[in-house]
């Protein structure tokens, strides 16, 4: 599985796969406020202004899926259905620990949906820890939402 940095050229296609997993796998968790926003635009917009931190895991032509970090953050990681069990996950994992402990981070974290457990698992057998829940505030055209998820934590010097 070949990671590499994302082209500009495919965010179109980064955003369908990020549209339909989040879709796939985080609607049915969130409040319908955060899914009503999740749309096709919403992610091409959010590739666009995260370019330069998206890495992307292909083993051709079409990526099997996406990672983003930001700051201290593994801010995204998606990966197509047709990709999962693929080692795609794992192999953008690994390039997004190695990337923020280049720039410095000791401790990393994400977030993860509170529900969504086979994240939470393949978390945890890489060596995340649920380190508590937090409030999270994302915001949305009628104000900011409320929604709680899970915080996971991984030493990483």
């Amino acid at each position: 599985m070949q990671v590499r940095d994302a082209q500009a050229g495919e965010i179109d296609a980064l955003a369908r796969l990020w549209h339909d997993a989040w879709h796939e796998t985080h609607a049915p968790l969130v409040p319908p406020g955060l899914t009503r926003i999740r749309t096709l635009q919403d992610f091409t917009t959010r590739l666009h202004d995260a370019l330069d931190r998206t890495r992307v895991a292909a083993t051709s032509a079409r990526p099997a899926g996406f990672c983003i970090i930001s700051g201290d953050e593994l801010d995204h990681l998606f990966v197509a259905s047709h990709a999962r069990g693929s080692g795609a996950a794992a192999a953008l994992l690994a390039d997004a620990e190695a990337r923020l402990a280049a720039a410095g981070v000791e401790l990393a974290w994400l977030a993860c949906a509170i529900g969504n457990d086979r994240a939470a698992r393949f978390y945890e057998k890489h060596g995340w820890r649920r380190a508590g829940v937090f409030v999270h505030h994302p915001e949305t055209p009628d104000g900011k939402l409320t929604m709680e998820a899970w915080r996971y934590e991984k030493r990483l010097r």
